[in-house]
């Protein structure tokens, strides 16, 4: 079965794809991973998405426009990258979160726009989408899903692994000793890039390369400060996401601490030191001997190379080494829930949302045709392996 996973992540930046032909082999799922692609949204529709963002106020009238506005975008996306890789079987569209409704370590509600009808009257072809609301409903934190793909990927390293993934927001799965535990460390990206936009540091929205953050100085009473965040004593399973980690965040921690003449280079440092101590800090809790990193943040060598001066006794390395492109695997990650969904088994792992039990995810859009699906299976793989 091919699939066509599609998602935009907290960087806001653009659609990631990801074609996964997957078949199965016993307890074995295999993925060959196929045609892969970013991109970019339009810097109007861009600019008018980071303006409606949380805490800014937003009108229904613009979400709506939004919701099309994106839906289209998304459907481009996906019309491109059929032409590019072939047909599909299903498209799974993870669309724009633009809200995360959390109240202390519950989960109320998300939002994913990206009206999933275009994507569908675009290509033909079904669509599965609003993936995370139902493990919200049993209880879980609907994130990191991506924890899915990890327990099946990883799941077989000895000494124990965790799997982060550096995108707006970090996220971690660890995998020892047969258990599977996820949840959301704090920002990776999120704050870096919320500077570099505001104060125009980078016309791409990040700092590339970790060049910002290598010219400055790391400032230690912003970052004591910072660290003093009540979410990272939290318990895990935990979520987050920028309706608390936004540019008003660092502007409200600058005024506190007296510092808003920092420099930029200062600041940027300061808060790329932020990421690497939140990340280690649990990394070293979860005491697993390999890290798999995945997500633009990883190429960021300020990042990585502070991530392995903290943890010299864990082996560092790229999701690329397990056939996860750094870059496209949570894009993987949704092409293999709609695999799962598609089969009749679950797309969650309690332990990695805090869920009471394993739901089956997503809602369908048909395609130009009637829906068929696949048989039920009759349990879901133990393992998975990718390639190229």
């Amino acid at each position: 079965m091919r699939v066509l996973g599609m998602i935009s992540g907290t960087s806001h930046d653009g659609i990631d794809v990801a074609v996964v032909d997957f078949t199965r082999e016993g307890d074995a799922l295999r993925g060959r991973v196929g045609h892969t692609a970013s991109t970019p949204y339009p810097a109007e529709l861009r600019a008018r998405l980071l303006a409606a963002l949380p805490p800014a106020p937003a009108t229904l009238a613009e979400v709506c426009v939004l919701d099309t506005l994106i839906g289209q975008s998304f459907a481009e996306a996906a019309a491109a990258a059929i032409a590019a890789g072939g047909p599909v079987d299903l498209i799974v569209s993870h669309g724009q979160t633009v809200f995360h409704w959390v109240e202390g370590a519950h989960a109320r509600g998300t939002l994913q726009i990206g009206q999933p009808a275009w994507i569908a009257e675009r290509t033909g072809v079904p669509v599965l989408s609003d993936v995370r609301i139902r493990d919200i409903t049993a209880g879980g934190h609907g994130a990191p899903l991506v924890s899915v793909l990890d327990g099946l990927l990883l799941g077989g390293l000895a000494g124990g692994a965790a799997a982060l993934n550096l995108g707006g927001i970090a996220n971690m799965t660890v995998l020892r000793e047969g258990r599977l535990l996820a949840h959301d460390i704090g920002p990776a990206n999120a704050l870096i890039d919320a500077v570099v936009t505001a104060r125009g540091l980078d016309p791409r929205g990040y700092d590339a390369g970790g060049a910002i953050a290598a010219s400055g100085t790391v400032h230690p009473g912003l970052l004591a400060a910072l660290l003093e965040e009540p979410y990272y004593r939290l318990p895990a399973p935990k979520s987050t996401g920028k309706e608390l980690f936004n540019l008003a965040y660092v502007t409200a921690a600058l005024a506190a601490t007296g510092l808003t003449g920092l420099p930029d280079a200062d600041l940027v440092a300061t808060l790329t030191e932020l990421t690497v101590r939140t990340v280690a800090a649990d990394v070293r809790a979860a005491g697993v001997g390999a890290l798999v990193v995945s997500g633009g943040g990883c190429r960021n060598p300020v990042v990585m190379d502070g991530l392995r001066a903290a943890l010299p006794g864990v082996r560092v390395s790229p999701s690329d080494d397990f056939g996860a492109p750094a870059d496209d695997k949570e894009a993987i990650a949704f092409a293999l829930i709609g695999w799962l969904t598609a089969h009749g088994l679950p797309g969650t792992v309690p332990g990695g949302t805090g869920a009471a039990a394993p739901r089956v995810l997503g809602t369908l859009t048909p395609g130009a045709g009637p829906l068929v699906l696949p048989a039920p299976a009759a349990a879901p793989p133990r393992s998975l392996v990718l390639t190229r």
